[in-house]
């Protein structure tokens, strides 16, 4: 069975669906034998697609009978896929589309964004780049958000990856209709092909003066066969209206206004609201309850058991007590009312930060799993003339969204309808599909907009609760989580310990590098008793790493779970780019130089690094490194180019004043970003300026790109701040922003300067690359003001003055 990324585990039994459920003042749920069907969900979701295999195809009426609801029966609806490798290693592999492009016989065109929306501009992007193909008035466009529904192909919007992987796609469907349309106009009036063009949805015939709408042509373009992808002609750069063009976001006047439809904006008639009481122990077990003061609360309606925690866990829900109610309000109040007797997992109830990190540094101090080896380390390293060891830790994290999770579910007739904030509408249909007993084709699944997701809406148990509520219920249900749910029921960023040693020869040089890592790895939600990071988790920056070093060792360590764990922006990124720059940082210092200087000696010449060498298969964000290669020549100039508009070489450190600055590849891009910070007499920190330099390939969208990287540098600043997740006798200690803080304006950078590249290679991430280089930039920053190290995050554990 085959999960994220392509960490395995053995498939469970088949799931067995529950029997009809009674409706009393306290109702207790079945709980599913089984979370098989989820499973296939993930190799999915995140299939590497291959962009020179695109098929675009003329859908027949019974092969968009589905897309009843988006397009009439009279247009012409074309559909794009990217293959991806299961669908070609399947002998009976489906055709299925990931965006769909119809004419309407009134001259609508509509487009389907079958990407999730949370402010990365994807829902805007990839249609504007078919539209833009095309040839037609994006004014003119409407944009239909999908459902879930494995007819798209891969719905999951995370990983940085929506417009890279689908761009091609939206090319060449643009392209093809183009074509269709020109060459059914050029039939309808009897002279060539050649003759006719499309331009702003028009359809013209130069020498006659004929003008023709695309509605005119859906007949006609519907008899035709479609041509061949040597037929087609791209456009050129310098034919773009709106590619690398400031476009707004399509739902940017609604969300200014308060017209747009978010998770918690969703409704249905004579829906009931929820309020679930979970484990605090991950992993535990209701044992009793007592709910006969929660239904004296005005507004309750009756109590809900819901089924105990299974594994392995992947997006189940935890188990728990729900309280139905009539408001969000007089659910939350009887919650708080219910006694609830716990029966706590053993294995989880001791679990304890501070114990717990000195179990990462004592795994990180022995021999792990060698995932790189370069060369003799151990021989290089007691033979150098200078040696340096540092230890780093990275604490939990939380994603902490605005919006937290929230959804609505509508139980009828053995099928169930959801509306949600998610990122991936097709894994609540398998989530839900698995606690229900019924198939992943008898949930609907409607996708809101996201007040943002960072990974953690990808994960759809809150979806799972409010399905199993409606079916008890038997009426809609509205399940919404409170801000202390949020903080201390989350699939939290894994926290590391890190351990480096560097050998260096008389010239200072690196001549052997060690780097140890130890975290409870993602794969531990979906195989209980991981402890060893996948392929992508050691992949971000554990050994991938550029320099030109003749020695390297990475080695991953063990490390137990307590907790759920899931991928949060930017990933293992987090913790492994803060431990690789800022010992680069103190090698620097340590032989007089600063860090611009000592890393780019250390980076070598330009070239392709092929990590194949060094017994390793790059995960490489799943990619080929042919299309997207190691180039540190790209990693060079955007260091080169920050330290420049940042005025790095010359900036004069002062005990209140001091820049710090960090050059990282991640999600296939190549970022750097310098820091100043100011530091008062009493210790206070601010940060006056952060400058960014991104080379993330082609752009779509150049606003949005740059709104990415600044609300990176924003995150980052938080996370490396204040961000951190502890837990006491296995219990989650934070709850709220009391106690897990976000950086509010005054603590966020005031100005944030970012420059995007101009490039010509593929199109990489834009959504996660800026949030690594922050952490080592601002602490780097801090040591060059104050001459204390930061290894351990966060910040304010730290006494600047």
């Amino acid at each position: 069975m085959k999960i994220p990324y392509g960490i395995s585990f053995p498939a469970p039994e088949n799931q067995t669906p529950e029997s009809s459920l009674p409706i009393a003042a306290a109702v207790t749920l079945a709980a599913p034998k089984t979370v098989s069907a989820i499973a296939r969900l993930t190799s999915e979701a995140y299939a590497r697609l291959r962009q020179e295999n695109v098929s675009v195809e003329l859908l027949p009426v019974d092969r968009r009978a589905f897309l009843g609801t988006v397009f009439s029966a009279g247009a012409l609806v074309l559909g794009a896929a990217v293959a991806t490798e299961e669908a070609s290693a399947a002998a009976n592999g489906t055709w299925q589309p990931a965006v769909y492009l119809g004419f309407e016989p009134d001259g609508q065109i509509v487009i389907t964004a079958h990407r999730s929306e949370m402010g990365t501009g994807s829902r805007t992007s990839l249609p504007l780049v078919l539209a833009d193909e095309l040839d037609v008035d994006w004014k003119s466009i409407r944009v239909e958000q999908a459902i879930g529904d494995d007819k798209y192909g891969s719905q999951n919007t995370d990983g940085s990856c929506s417009v890279r992987d689908f761009v091609q796609a939206m090319h060449q469907a643009g392209a093809t209709a183009r074509l269709m349309l020109e060459r059914s106009a050029a039939q309808k009036w009897d002279v060539p092909a050649s003759e006719v063009s499309l331009r702003m949805g028009k359809v013209v015939h130069a020498k006659s003066g004929r003008t023709a709408r695309p509605g005119d042509l859906v007949a006609v373009a519907a008899t035709l066969p479609l041509p061949a992808k040597s037929e087609l002609r791209f456009k050129t750069p310098d034919e773009y209206r709106y590619i690398g063009k400031n476009v707004p976001m399509l739902d940017q006047h609604d969300i200014v206004s308060g017209k747009a439809v978010f998770g918690m904006d969703a409704t249905r008639p004579g829906m009931l609201f929820a309020s679930v009481e979970r484990p605090p122990v991950y992993a535990s077990k209701v044992k009793t309850f007592d709910d006969a003061d929660a239904l004296k609360v005005k507004g309750v309606q009756k109590t809900i058991q819901l089924p105990p925690f299974k594994q392995p866990h992947v997006f189940q829900q935890l188990g728990g007590v729900a309280v139905i109610a009539d408001s969000t309000w007089a659910a939350m109040q009887g919650r708080k009312k219910l006694k609830v007797e716990w029966e706590d997992n053993p294995s989880h109830a001791s679990f304890a930060s501070e114990p717990y990190k000195k179990e990462l540094f004592a795994s990180v101090h022995q021999a792990g799993k060698v995932v790189r080896a370069r060369g003799d380390f151990d021989n290089a390293f007691s033979g150098a003339a200078k040696k340096h060891e540092a230890d780093y830790y990275v604490p939990m994290l939380a994603h902490a969204s605005m919006e937290p999770p929230v959804a609505v579910a509508e139980w009828q007739n053995g099928k169930v309808e959801t509306w949600c904030p998610t990122q991936n509408p097709q894994a609540v249909q398998e989530a839900v599909a698995a606690a229900l007993g019924i198939t992943p084709k008898d949930v609907t699944c409607h996708v809101t907009l996201l007040g943002g997701g960072f990974g953690r809406k990808s994960k759809p148990d809150y979806v799972v609760e409010a399905a199993l509520l409606s079916k008890a219920a038997g009426k809609p249900v509205k399940v919404v989580w409170s801000r202390e749910e949020d903080i201390r029921f989350d699939y939290y960023h894994s926290v590391a310990a890190m351990h480096m040693k560097g050998g260096l020869d008389e010239s200072g040089n690196i001549q052997s590098w060690l780097f140890r890592s130890a975290f409870p790895p993602i794969a531990s939600t979906f195989s209980p008793g991981a402890e060893y990071g996948a392929d992508f988790e050691t992949g971000m920056a554990l050994n991938e790493l550029l320099f030109d070093v003749p020695n390297i060792r990475a080695e991953n360590c063990p490390a137990k779970h307590h907790v759920r764990h899931g991928w949060l922006r930017a990933v293992c990124h987090l913790f492994h780019a803060f431990a690789v720059h800022s010992f680069v940082d103190e090698l620097a210092h340590l032989n007089g130089t600063n860090y611009v200087d000592y890393y780019l000696k250390t980076l070598g010449p330009d070239r392709q690094v092929d990590l194949t060498k060094d017994g390793v298969k790059p995960w490489n964000n799943g990619q080929s490194t042919e299309t997207f290669p190691l180039d540190t020549g790209r990693l060079r100039r955007v260091l080169e180019q920050c330290a420049q508009k940042s005025g790095y070489a010359k900036f004069r450190n002062t005990k209140t004043r001091a820049i710090g600055i960090a050059a990282h590849r991640s999600f296939l891009s190549y970022v750097a970003t310098a820091v100043e910070v100011a530091i008062d007499a009493s210790g206070n920190l601010t940060i006056p300026n952060v400058w960014t330099v991104a080379d993330v390939g082609q752009v779509v969208m150049p606003d949005r790109v740059r709104s990415q990287f600044e609300g990176a540098a924003v995150f980052g600043t938080s996370l490396a701040m204040m961000g951190e997740i502890t837990a006491d006798a296995g219990r989650i200690v934070q709850s709220n922003f009391h106690n897990y803080p976000l950086a509010r304006m005054k603590q966020s950078p005031r100005n944030i300067d970012v420059t995007i590249v101009d490039s010509k290679a593929p199109h990489a991430g834009v959504g996660e690359p800026g949030a690594p280089v922050i952490a080592p930039a601002l602490t780097a920053a801090i040591f060059n003001a104050t001459g204390k190290r930061i290894r351990e995050l966060p910040v304010k554990r730290t006494k600047l003055v």
